[in-house]
């Protein structure tokens, strides 16, 4: 199965951070599944490197090497992934959740068939079935 990392999922797997749910550390092991990180996240992680430093310590140079390290492979961002974008809905009774990073990278699982691996709870509300909460 081939497994897209949400950005804190991908920062916590690559650090061995004990907030990496349990259940994502088994998904992200499984020799089967294939373990992608988004050019999104990079694009994310750069975003805060600068504007918060000292919170987020790595810039995206340094997190792509140690992705390339640990064997993940690269997924790039294609024109039909923001094409996409219209089609992510959520219920009229939810909250509007408006992180451009979070619905770039349901959108490329999406087309990509990819299994969305993340931690947060509010994207749940969008009903996609690539979309695993854990």
């Amino acid at each position: 199965m081939k497994i897209l990392l949400d950005t804190h999922m991908l920062l916590w797997a690559l650090t061995d951070d004990p907030k990496l749910p349990q259940k994502a550390r088994e998904i992200i092991e499984q020799d089967e599944n294939d373990i992608y990180y988004s050019m999104i996240s990079l694009w994310e992680i750069e975003l805060k490197h600068l504007l918060h430093p000292l919170q987020m310590m790595v810039n995206a140079e340094v997190v792509r090497r140690y992705c390339e390290e640990a064997g993940l492979r690269q997924l790039p961002i294609h024109e039909k992934h923001i094409f996409t974008l219209h089609t992510l809905v959520r219920p009229d009774h939810v909250k509007p959740h408006k992180d451009p990073f979070d619905r770039l990278l349901i959108c490329q699982a999406k087309c990509e068939n990819m299994l969305f691996l993340t931690h947060d709870g509010l994207l749940v509300d969008y009903n996609e079935p690539c979309v695993c909460v854990v």
